[in-house]
């Protein structure tokens, strides 16, 4: 029960690693909602999305290996903190270049119900902007991006103590699942807090402030991020 319960206070401190939230608040720059249900509903949803990939690829690919006997060179670690660096970048770039090109915009989708889903932010043209189904998985995809740095050391246990290099393999492998369970957690927390940090009205009075102060915060941790893995 010990093992188990580290597991999960691991996984929940790993979730609130810097990398994570800044991309998850990039991801969901300028959301708010009509109301703070929908508000909540919109910063968790990607919250929730890149929590998903992130703990799915660290829970099935760490089991996978540790199932197998098999461990991962330290260079795929370097590599999965550069990428991480590097996307954090991307997003930053994105987000100056939607600033400086004014193509950085706020709306809310109509529903069926005759109320918005959620004002939010884009960036790209207004004409050329996505349907509402388009809204794709990239917090689940950029999520799973984010987990190869980990899963290193997460197949040798690192942080987990002896006991656990020693446990019988179903115990390692729910010591994984429960460590992907406490990411979950600690994300999805971390969305409902963004939520309620937001404002839809104050948003769209700055929202281009709002945009250019993550932008620029998101391109300084993903220097630091890619620094620091060289």
């Amino acid at each position: 029960m010990l093992l188990l319960s580290s597991s999960f206070v691991l996984g929940f401190l790993h979730g609130l690693g810097a990398d994570h939230l800044m991309a998850i608040a990039a991801l969901s720059l300028g959301t708010a909602g009509e109301t703070p249900a929908v508000q909540r509903a919109r910063a968790l949803g990607i919250a929730v999305r890149f929590a998903a990939g992130h703990a799915l690829l660290l829970a099935l690919g760490a089991g996978a290996l540790i199932a197998l006997g098999w461990s991962l060179p330290a260079v795929v670690e370097r590599g999965g903190e550069m990428l991480g660096g590097i996307l954090l970048v991307l997003l930053g770039a994105i987000g100056l270049w939607g600033v400086a090109a004014g193509r950085v915009y706020g709306h809310a989708h109509p529903s069926v119900i005759a109320r918005p889903t959620g004002w939010h932010l884009h960036v790209g043209r207004r004409e050329a902007h996505p349907l509402p189904m388009a809204h794709s998985h990239l917090p689940t995809i950029i999520g799973a991006a984010f987990a190869i740095s980990s899963l290193r050391a997460l197949t040798l246990l690192e942080g987990f103590g002896g006991r656990a290099a020693a446990a019988p393999l179903p115990l390692v492998l729910g010591l994984v699942t429960v460590f992907a369970l406490g990411i979950l957690l600690s994300m999805s927390l971390f969305g409902v807090a963004l939520a309620r940090l937001l404002s839809a009205r104050a948003l769209q009075r700055i929202s281009a402030v709002a945009a250019l102060a993550m932008a620029l915060a998101s391109m300084a941790l993903g220097v630091f991020w890619i620094w620091s893995a060289i």
